[in-house]
């Protein structure tokens, strides 16, 4: 499966939407829409990307699949993250990551592998055309069901702040 995440403006309070694609297995699914509502301080780039991951992991869940997956993605965040290459700073990006280790666990096996962005164009293309209908729509219509790992619809103001390396990498 493929992932991605599109946001305008990059660093919140704007329009953050995903793109998703699952080949393989038997299945072959497209799916985009809205990471967050528009105007969460989460609207950012690195919840936008989150959210396509977990999205992915929920779908392939809701079909009954709990065998192999590999996750293919352009965020190194995401990816390095899931590796256990970086830590995760952000507290809420914690909680994001956390959800997708839930979800990932869930799973036969799971690889989460680092793709250049054009290995990538159709997962992109897709977060793309959501942010394009979402950022016209904006402040008229919110969404039913954004990707988040809370239930509550939490808005702290948590600025997206990233990642660090872990020591000796």
């Amino acid at each position: 499966m493929h992932f991605d995440g599109a946001c305008q403006p990059p660093g919140g309070g704007g329009v953050a939407t995903y793109g998703l694609t699952v080949q393989g297995g038997g299945f072959s699914y497209e799916e985009k829409g809205l990471a967050v509502p528009p105007g969460s301080p989460r609207a950012t780039n690195n919840v936008a990307e989150y959210a396509g991951a977990i999205r992915s992991l929920e779908w392939l869940h809701e079909q009954g699949y709990s065998g192999p997956v590999r996750v293919l993605g352009d965020s190194q965040l995401v990816i390095r993250q899931m590796n256990g290459e970086y830590r995760v700073r952000a507290p809420h990006l914690k909680e994001y990551q956390a959800h997708l280790r839930r979800l990932a666990d869930s799973f036969e096996r799971i690889d989460f592998v680092w793709i250049p962005r054009e290995a990538n164009a159709r997962a992109d293309e897709l977060s793309k055309e959501a942010l394009e209908v979402e950022w016209q729509q904006a402040g008229t219509a919110r969404p039913e069901t954004p990707v988040t790992p809370k239930a509550d619809g939490d808005e702290s103001p948590d600025r997206d702040s990233g990642s660090e390396k872990p020591k000796g990498h």
